[in-house]
């Protein structure tokens, strides 16, 4: 299982822009579904995009919410996959976490769910406010 650490995160005020990274070692991260989720104190943990494995066609998925303004990719020559996060807004504060597995899960019509995915990182806090 690959060793994921996030970053990027920060303190932005509405209407800014993020880039978090997720970085892996020990495995290549195009052969794993990669989501990035996010949880609020008090909240559930929910999904904001995910990417399927490169040999099932790199499929995004991204919930209503942040649709239009997250972006994930996958950097193959670094084993990174970014989260750009434009438009920000005060109900996107969190703790942004990205998890890893080697199945197939994010499909376009099927937003995984969190307890799917094998490995995560320890996050990184995204804070938005004036």
């Amino acid at each position: 299982q690959p060793q994921l650490v996030e970053s990027g995160g920060g303190l932005v005020q509405p209407g800014g822009s993020l880039r978090l990274s997720c970085r892996a070692s020990g495995s290549t991260l195009n052969d794993y579904a990669i989501g990035w989720f996010r949880q609020a104190p008090g909240k559930e943990r929910e999904g904001v995009s995910c990417i399927s494995p490169a040999n099932h066609g790199d499929v995004t998925n991204y919930p209503g919410s942040v649709r239009g303004r997250f972006a994930i990719s996958r950097d193959n020559v670094n084993n990174t996959v970014w989260l750009q996060m434009n438009t920000l807004k005060p109900e996107d504060t969190a703790v942004y976490y990205c998890a890893a597995d080697r199945r197939p899960l994010c499909w376009a019509s099927i937003f995984p769910n969190y307890w799917d995915f094998g490995s995560w990182g320890q996050g990184t806090q995204v804070t938005v406010s004036s």
